[in-house]
């Protein structure tokens, strides 16, 4: 497990110290991602969808660019899939 652990620690160091921005911003978007599973679950079964679907849009965008800024295709065709469901609900729910 402390191998483990210390693995994890050496990678995240290795992230910093290639894209520092980059690393702040998926900290970012993982702290709003879960603001909003907790506020979702406080909230059920009326959860505040105005204020929950421009922060889904945002982490989603910010996790995009961050793929993007990896040359990860999958996450970003994953993140980038998201944005525009998230993005048809907001619009939907705000008509």
């Amino acid at each position: 497990m402390k191998k483990l652990i210390s693995s994890i620690v050496t990678w995240i160091r290795e992230d910093w110290n290639q894209n520092p921005t980059r690393c702040v911003f998926e900290i970012l978007a993982w702290f709003l991602s879960i603001f909003c599973a907790i506020t979702m679950m406080l909230t059920v079964p009326n959860p505040p969808f105005l204020l929950l679907y421009p922060l889904f849009i945002l982490q989603c965008a910010i996790f995009a660019w961050a793929a993007y800024t990896r040359k990860s295709t999958g996450m970003l065709a994953n993140y980038v899939l998201l944005v525009s469901i998230d993005s048809v609900a907001l619009i939907r729910l705000i008509i």
